[in-house]
């Protein structure tokens, strides 16, 4: 996960539940792919190293333990761009300039100068991510799914070209996730400002939720809402399904109205949120704690990728360096 801002309910429902249990199926290792944040972020990397130790508190907070799963920042490990180097001489340009994914962020992203040769190479780098540790899988979004087959063609590639068996194909894993859009019924983006953090403040909590936007058709108090085209409503469904029926049935049927029904949505946001962002601040306040963590961390994943990096000088240059 890229350390860009403050994590948010969509990164909640998104992944971290996810992450959190697939340490009961897999031996895990999660990254703070600040790489990966720097190549969109390059003009304004001041707060990368802030960013990164919020995340990290939030991992932690929502359930990563670093008892049953590896956890690191990805600059820490240099293996990782020596990885990227090699295959970058042997991917062609065309892999990447077809990328759906590429094609996509060039034209939705006019923020940022992101056409760069770093930007452009991302799923090389993505690609070593994966094939460092040797991973069997990846959880990632549908929208990840060309990056994958990337690194499974890439990985076919070295194979071929050096007569080895070294690296094998990884699957990737598709966990269906809710729709959360954000407040103002876009999507839930840092840049458009509409997202509830993990870390946001009870009052800041209730402030946000009270500004959302609700039913269009529903002018007046007294005018039958209608719960599906609204966004408030959506919100229910995903953090307090027991509720919906109640929800729907007085919504539809006017019994409450939407400052109402925002205020009690804001309860339980709050509710949700207290016990994560209780374990945030225990976190928070041994800070030395945390960078333990990262300490140790950073050795398993370096014992991991120089035994790689050790079989991958063998297999292209056919001696160590």
């Amino acid at each position: 996960m890229r350390p860009t801002g403050r994590l948010h309910l969509g990164h909640l429902v998104g992944a971290l539940s996810n992450w959190s249990k697939l340490q009961d199926q897999y031996d895990c290792i999660f990254s703070v792919a600040d790489w990966h944040a720097l190549m969109g972020e390059y003009e304004n990397a001041s707060r990368m190293t802030e960013y990164s130790f919020e995340m990290v508190l939030d991992w932690l907070a929502c359930g990563i333990d670093p008892k049953r799963a590896i956890i690191f920042i990805q600059s820490q490990i240099p293996a990782h761009l020596e990885l990227q180097m090699i295959f970058s001489c042997l991917t062609p340009l065309g892999w990447l300039e077809r990328n759906p994914t590429y094609k996509e962020q060039l034209r939705e992203i006019t923020s940022r100068d992101i056409q760069t040769y770093a930007f452009l190479g991302y799923p090389v780098l993505q690609a070593a991510d994966i094939l460092l540790y040797k991973a069997q899988a990846v959880p990632v979004g549908e929208d990840q799914l060309p990056h994958i087959e990337l690194a499974r063609e890439i990985a076919r590639r070295f194979n071929f070209l050096y007569k080895t068996e070294l690296f094998q194909d990884c699957d990737a894993i598709l966990t269906p996730t809710p729709r959360l859009l954000g407040l103002d019924g876009r999507k839930m983006s840092k840049s458009y400002e509409n997202a509830i953090n993990l870390s946001d403040s009870e009052e800041i909590v209730r402030e946000k939720i009270s500004k959302m936007f609700t039913d269009p058709k529903r002018l007046r108090l007294k005018d039958p809402g209608h719960p599906d085209q609204c966004n408030v409503y959506s919100y229910y469904q995903i953090f307090a399904s027991e509720q919906t029926s109640a929800v729907h049935e007085w919504c539809t049927a006017a019994a409450k109205g939407c400052t109402e029904c925002k205020g009690i949505l804001a309860d339980r946001m709050i509710s949700v949120l207290r016990p994560i962002q209780e374990r945030r601040q225990a976190y928070a306040s041994k800070p030395d704690v945390v960078k333990d963590i990262l300490k140790e961390g950073q050795q398993k994943a370096q014992a991991i990728a120089s035994e790689t990096m050790q079989q991958v000088r063998e297999a292209v240059f056919k001696h160590e360096l």
